[in-house]
C-alpha cells in the first residue's frame, strides 16, 4: 500500500481544485440569489424556473461528462485532462454570469438563463471530473479520507473568499455602481479559479485504473440501481443539497433585513458560518480517527435539527450576537460529515462492483452530481417561490410576514432536511471494516489494476 500514499503537496493541490470549483457553488449557493434579484434586477417569480431549467441542463451535462470519463483515457489519466481543458472556459463563463448588461427586461432575463446555462455545462465538465479524481489517487480509503480533508478544507477557503473579498471589492470597484463592483470582484475570482485548476492538474497523479467495461446507458443504469448504497448516497446528496443551498441563500436576506446588518456586518455574518466550516473540516478529519466515521454523519445532521430549532425560537430581530454565535455553531456542526460523504462514494461504487460484478464509475460519479444539481435545482425553485410568497420586496423594509419567511428559510426548512439526510444513514452500512472486505474481494477478481 506505500505506492498509494500521496504527499501533502499533492493533497494541497486536489485541494485546490475544489477550491476552484467553489467559485461557483459557494456563489451559487450563498450570492446568487441576492445578486438576481437585488442587483441584476430579477423578479422573484422569475427564479423558480431559472433555476429549475438550469438544473435540468446541468443534470443532463453531467450523466454526458460521466459517460465521457468512462471511455476516454489519456496519458495523463481519464478525469484530470478535462481540469486542463475546461479551465479557462470554466472561468470566463463565470464572470459572464455576473456581468449585468444595460438591457431591458426581456433580454437580461435572456441573458441571465443564456450564460447560467453556460457555466452550467462547464462546471459539469470541470466536476464531474473533480469528484470522480480521488477514486484514481489512492486505493487507500486514510488516503483518501485525508485528501478529501484537505479538499474540503480548500473548498472552505474559497467559500470563504467569496463571502469576503466579492462583498468587499464589488463596493470599493463599484464606485457606487453595484453592478459594475460584482462583474469586478467575480472576474477575480474566475482568474482565481483557473489558476486552481491548473495547480491541480500540474501536482496530482493518477494511481489506480480501474477497468471500465463498456456498457450502454440502460444497462449502466440497471447495474447502478442494484447498488443500495450508491442509491441510499443519492438521497442523502439530494436532501442535504436543498438544506444548504436553501439556508445559504437566505442568508444574506436574514443578516441584512431580520438581524438590520450593515454591509460589513453582513460580510462577517456569511464569513462566520464559512469560518467554522473551515474548522469543522480539520475537527472531522481529527475526529474519525478514533470515532465511527458513518455514525458521526449520522448523528452531526440530526444535530443540525436542533440546532435549527433553537435558532428559530431564541434569536429575535436584531440579536446579532446571539444569532452569530448559533450561526457558527449550526455551520461547524452541518459540514463535519463532509469528508465522509465524499470518500463514501467511491466505497460505494467499488461495493457496487463486487455486489454486481460490473463497475460503473463515470456515471455513478456524474449520477451524485445530477442528484446534487437537482438538489441545487429543488432548492433554488423554493427559496424563489417562498420569498414571493412571503412578499419580499428587493431593497426595501420588510414586513413581519416577509422576515418570518426568511427566518423559516435559514432555520426550521433546512433542518428538517438535514435531519432526513442524517436518518437516511442509518441504512448506510460501509465502515472501514466492511470497505476492507470489499477490497480484498476486487482485488482478488481482479477489478483493479494499479
Amino acid at each position: 500500500m506505500s505506492n498509494q500514499k500521496m504527499s501533502v503537496l499533492e493533497k494541497i493541490g486536489f485541494g485546490a481544485g475544489d477550491m476552484a470549483l467553489n467559485v461557483v457553488i459557494s456563489s451559487m449557493m450563498l450570492i446568487i440569489t441576492f445578486f438576481y434579484t437585488d442587483i441584476y434586477g430579477l423578479k422573484t417569480t422569475d427564479l423558480a424556473l431559472l433555476f429549475v431549467l438550469v438544473k435540468i441542463v446541468g443534470a443532463a451535462s453531467d450523466l454526458v461528462m460521466g459517460q465521457i470519463t468512462d471511455r476516454v483515457l489519456t496519458r495523463w489519466g481519464r478525469y484530470r485532462p478535462w481540469l486542463l481543458f475546461l479551465a479557462v472556459p470554466y472561468g470566463l463563463s463565470v464572470f459572464f454570469v455576473f456581468s449585468t448588461p444595460d438591457w431591458g427586461y426581456s433580454t437580461k432575463l435572456v441573458w441571465a438563463y443564456s450564460t447560467y446555462i453556460i457555466m452550467t455545462v462547464m462546471t459539469s465538465g470541470v466536476g464531474v471530473s473533480y469528484i470522480s479524481l480521488p477514486s484514481a489517487l489512492s486505493n487507500d480509503p486514510q488516503q483518501t479520507l485525508s485528501a478529501n480533508g484537505y479538499r474540503l478544507f480548500f473548498a472552505k477557503v474559497g467559500a470563504f473568499m467569496v463571502t469576503v473579498i466579492v462583498p468587499l471589492l464589488s463596493e470599493r470597484w463599484g464606485g457606487g455602481n453595484a453592478a459594475t463592483g460584482y462583474q469586478a470582484a467575480m472576474a477575480v475570482m474566475a482568474v482565481m479559479g483557473v489558476l486552481l485548476f491548473l495547480f491541480c492538474f500540474f501536482s496530482t497523479t493518477e494511481r489506480v485504473v480501474h477497468k471500465v467495461q463498456r456498457q450502454s446507458l440502460s444497462e449502466q443504469i440497471k447495474v447502478l440501481m442494484k447498488n443500495d448504497q450508491w442509491l441510499i448516497l443519492c438521497a442523502v446528496c439530494v436532501t442535504g443539497t436543498i438544506g444548504y443551498v436553501v439556508r445559504g441563500s437566505v442568508a444574506i436576506y436574514y443578516a441584512k433585513y431580520y438581524l438590520g446588518a450593515d454591509a460589513a456586518t453582513v460580510s462577517a455574518f456569511l464569513s462566520t458560518g464559512v469560518a467554522a466550516a473551515i474548522l469543522s473540516m480539520i475537527a472531522s478529519t481529527w475526529i474519525t480517527k478514533f470515532y465511527s466515521k458513518v455514525k458521526l454523519f449520522r448523528w452531526t445532521q440530526i444535530g443540525v435539527g436542533v440546532i435549527s430549532a433553537a435558532m428559530y425560537f431564541l434569536v429575535k430581530p436584531g440579536d446579532t450576537m446571539l444569532a452569530f454565535v448559533l450561526y457558527f455553531l449550526l455551520s461547524f456542526v452541518v459540514d463535519l460529515h463532509a469528508p465522509v460523504f465524499w470518500s463514501a462514494i467511491a466505497e460505494a461504487i467499488d461495493y457496487g462492483t463486487v455486489k454486481t460484478g460490473q463497475r460503473v464509475s463515470g456515471f455513478a460519479f456524474g449520477g451524485i452530481s445530477v442528484c446534487q444539481k437537482a438538489g441545487m435545482g429543488i432548492a433554488g425553485a423554493l427559496v424563489g417561490v417562498l420569498l414571493t410568497y412571503f412578499e419580499y420586496q428587493p431593497n426595501h423594509e420588510q414586513t413581519a410576514f416577509a422576515l418570518h419567511g426568511i427566518v423559516l428559510m435559514l432555520t426550521l426548512i433546512p433542518g428538517f432536511f438535514h435531519t432526513v439526510m442524517g436518518l437516511l444513514m442509518f441504512k448506510y452500512r460501509i465502515d472501514d471494516a466492511y470497505y476492507t472486505e470489499v477490497k480484498a474481494q476486487m482485488g482478488a477478481k481482479g477489478h483493479v489494476a494499479v
